[in-house]
């Protein structure tokens, strides 16, 4: 049977060029060399080397066989590692931030199609706000974001995609004083906190979504904490539309105009190009095509 041996024997013979060189190598006699890649030949059914008076040279199937023989050598180091990892209780896994931005609903429906489809890789899947997603990513501790926004802060071996463009309304609660001031001025937010969401990233500076000049922030760990707040009457925000639109239709929330705005924002896929696996390419893919699941997350109900 081949052996992982089989394949660096083959190829030391390829690169330098003769059994005898490769015997010195090794510290072994050429007959050896030349009698074990005889074997390999005989196991194959094909000759990989050309015989010379002093050297040797690939085939056609032997060029075809030392070009491929790296990936499969990867190949058996892997399995030997993920069989001894999953002796000890490990498996392979794969981390997925998503950003707070992303509402729950079809996260479950992704983890279900996951797991059918592996049935030997674990997911982590986790929250993180505003630039957090960022921060794990650069730091390794996801491989895969799903929401952060296209302000990218961090440079890095990192593929994108769109998946949705973000709209901002500027919200107060049916019974705040500001429900009932037509146009909100600048001024206007200076006496009300702005309900914002914390950032989770702690190596970037703040970022505070719909905080005017001069007006404290009230800083809370999520959306839904952010809405309930505004809700409330505690204070004033820039709140996501697909988030907010039905307190918007239940007459919870209200919709103002203000001078304090903020624009349209790309909602991304990202992950991290080096990390190469079939359960990273079925994720990439099956984020990129289900626009039913993007929706989902997007989309107000």
């Amino acid at each position: 049977m081949l052996s992982e041996q089989s394949f660096e024997l083959i190829e030391l013979v390829a690169k330098l060029g003769s059994f005898t060189s490769a015997a010195n190598h090794l510290n072994k006699v050429p007959s050896a060399i030349s009698y074990a890649v005889k074997q390999i030949e005989e196991e194959i059914g094909v000759e990989l080397f050309e015989r010379h008076h002093r050297s040797v040279s690939l085939t056609e199937a032997g060029e075809h066989f030392v070009s491929h023989a790296k990936s499969v050598m990867a190949s058996i180091v892997e399995l030997k590692q993920s069989t001894l990892d999953i002796n000890k209780g490990w498996r392979p896994a794969l981390a997925i931030a998503i950003d707070g931005i992303v509402r729950e609903d079809g996260i479950s429906h992704l983890i279900r199609a996951f797991y059918q489809r592996f049935t030997d890789v674990e997911l982590r899947i986790y929250r993180e706000q505003v630039n957090g997603c960022w921060q794990a990513l650069s730091e390794q501790r996801c491989q895969l974001a799903i929401g952060p926004s296209s302000n990218i802060p961090v440079g890095g071996p990192f593929e994108f995609r769109k998946l949705a463009q973000l709209q901002w309304k500027f919200v107060v609660g049916a019974k705040h004083p500001l429900a009932e001031v037509a146009h909100i001025s600048l001024a206007d937010l200076v006496d009300y906190p702005a309900v914002c969401v914390s950032d989770t990233a702690s190596d970037y500076p703040r970022y505070r979504r719909g905080v005017a000049p001069g007006q404290r922030a009230m800083s809370v760990p999520d959306w839904i904490r952010a809405i309930n707040c505004v809700k409330d009457g505690l204070g004033v925000g820039l709140l996501p539309a697909h988030l907010i639109d039905p307190f918007l239709a239940n007459g919870s929330l209200i919709e103002k105009t203000c001078e304090l705005t903020q624009a349209d924002s790309e909602s991304l896929l990202v992950w991290d190009r080096n990390v190469q696996n079939e359960a990273m390419t079925w994720l990439v893919d099956y984020l990129s095509s289900d626009q039913r699941l993007v929706n989902s997350w997007f989309l107000a109900n």
